[in-house]
């Protein structure tokens, strides 16, 4: 089995940090992450550092890059985002064939689910981050479309023999009729694509010293604003409406939003669910994904899959959430 990090070792992720200058005290503490690696590393006289070491294959330098760029944009703009180091002009580096980047520690916690205030907050700090998101697009980075996220997610999941075949014909219908919702829902609901998050959980809109920030832009891309907005949302549908309301007033204070988006919330639900299913399909040739996920490929999992897409479908096709 290929393993892409399986010369990844504690001392290569010291050496690394030490080949641009950097002088460690030699600790180094891994941090939860699959997609990447990610390490805490201790600094000689100094605050410790963050090392991601980038999944090889997954990106194209340009692509890293124009992350690192957007990053650096919002920062310019005084947006409370955790920037990459840069060092002699560079942000992304090389070590025995591993690309790295490395940020300054930024602890904090995640938002607390259904608080209105910090909606509110939240709704500022997105609003200023698609002010920057919409000013130019990405060149490098792909779309979050029904494409990627949908038809090609299915066509992993199918071609692969991850779906135990009894469970393979419910699977395979259902998630069709619930791609084809999504694809009238698409093509009913007008939006202009921007620069977004693209992963945008509370866990990535970290609070520290009364200040949130934002962490983790690795699977930003273009796509509808609305994106980075729904999954702050929790709760039945009164409570998400109050929770919306919030979370759109901070918003406008610094970018206009579109409620014409709205009904896309449950065709990109549908979609993050299919392609987190995908991933791990594609990932599973790393041996920390069948450590961690040992659930996936069992009966009861894609028996949850074919309950949770017959919920995705019936929310689909329910009257969207709007803004009063």
């Amino acid at each position: 089995m290929s393993h892409p990090f399986a010369d990844l070792t504690p001392d290569l992720v010291l050496d690394a940090v030490e080949s641009i200058g950097f002088l460690s005290d030699a600790r180094v503490m891994a941090l939860n992450s699959y997609e990447n690696r990610v390490y805490q590393v201790g600094i000689d006289e100094g605050q410790p550092l963050i090392a991601k070491f980038y999944r090889p294959a997954r990106w194209t330098d340009a692509a890293i890059l124009e992350e690192h760029s957007f990053t650096a944009e919002l920062a310019d703009c005084e947006v409370p985002v955790v920037a990459p180091l840069v060092h002699n002009g560079k942000t992304l580096f090389e070590h025995q064939g591993f690309r790295f980047t490395l940020f300054p520690r930024r602890g904090g916690r995640a938002p607390e689910p259904g608080n209105l205030d910090q909606l509110y907050r939240l709704g500022q700090l997105l609003g200023r981050l698609h002010g920057v998101g919409a000013s130019k697009p990405f060149e490098h980075r792909g779309e979050l479309d029904v494409q990627t996220f949908g038809r090609d997610s299915l066509n992993t999941l199918l071609e692969g023999n991850f779906i135990p075949k009894s469970l393979l014909p419910a699977y395979e219908s259902v998630a069709r009729d619930a791609l084809k919702r999504v694809e009238d829902l698409y093509a009913a609901t007008p939006y202009q694509p921007i620069r977004m998050h693209g992963d945008c959980h509370p866990g990535n809109m970290m609070c520290r010293d009364e200040v949130f920030h934002i962490v983790d832009l690795d699977d930003c891309r273009m796509g509808p604003a609305v994106q980075d907005l729904w999954m702050m949302l929790a709760g039945d549908r009164q409570e998400r409406l109050g929770q919306l309301a919030e979370l759109v007033d901070g918003y406008q204070e610094f970018h206009d939003f579109n409620p014409r988006q709205l009904p896309l919330i449950e065709a990109l639900r549908t979609l993050r669910l299919m392609h987190y299913s995908a991933w791990l399909a594609r990932r599973w040739d790393d041996p920390a994904f069948p450590m961690s996920f040992p659930w996936f490929g069992t009966e009861r999992y894609w028996g949850e899959q074919i309950l949770i897409l017959r919920e995705q479908l019936s929310a689909l096709q329910e009257e969207p959430l709007r803004l009063f």
